[in-house]
């Protein structure tokens, strides 16, 4: 369960997130986690339930849980 550093000064880390299922999932799943501080990218998968986070430095997992369960949906963990 670590981060992956793509270039300097970002790092990527994939997410594991239940009970998407749609494209209205991704977008919520999204949206929440793009509003947390140093986000730059996020691209949430409904059907691998897989979310990719790009960011200006690791995130705190309880910041992405947060926001994971504000948009409805529950953090499995790292993918």
């Amino acid at each position: 369960m670590t981060a992956q550093t793509d270039t300097p000064g970002t790092v990527t880390a994939v997410y594991q997130v239940s009970g998407m299922s749609c494209g209205h999932c991704e977008g919520a799943v999204s949206g929440e986690i793009s509003g947390i501080s140093g986000v730059t990218s996020v691209k949430a998968v409904a059907s691998t339930g897989e979310v990719t986070v790009v960011s200006a430095a690791a995130l705190d997992d309880e910041a992405v849980r947060a926001a994971v369960d504000e948009a409805g949906f529950e953090l499995v963990g790292r993918a």
